[in-house]
């Protein structure tokens, strides 16, 4: 199932982001929520991934999505209807930091919790 909820959410990401947009010109040099977008994203797609593939190692996931970030601005760049920026590739750079953050900080609390549940049955039978 986590393989099947990455992969749509790999796929949406992906269409959203290089589907034809009309240009809409910012209405500030630097658009906090559009980073945002990409950053929860990208966290998003990042804990997916490291849940649906535990066995690949974390570097690897994350590289992997980093790179797909700049390929998306790259051919955004290139398209001619979207506009590829570094700042977005940044923002889904730091979406992958904080979704690696995010995941281990989940697992860590799951050992956690695990454990305390494993301590308190084996507390209330002595």
């Amino acid at each position: 199932m986590m393989k099947f909820l990455f992969w749509f959410c790999f796929v949406a990401l992906n269409a959203l982001a290089l589907s034809p947009a009309p240009y809409l010109p910012p209405l500030e040099i630097f658009n906090w929520w559009d980073k945002a977008q990409h950053a929860i994203g990208f966290g998003t797609l990042t804990v997916l991934a490291v849940l649906a593939y535990s066995g690949v190692p974390k570097l690897r996931i994350a590289l992997l999505l980093c790179a797909q970030g700049v390929l998306i601005e790259l051919l955004q760049y290139g398209g001619g209807y979207r506009f590829g920026d570094w700042q977005d590739a940044l923002a889904d750079g730091v979406g992958v930091a904080l979704g690696l953050l995010l995941v281990t900080l989940i697992k860590r609390w799951a050992a956690q919790f695990s454990g305390s549940e494993t301590s308190m049955e084996e507390g209330s039978s002595e």
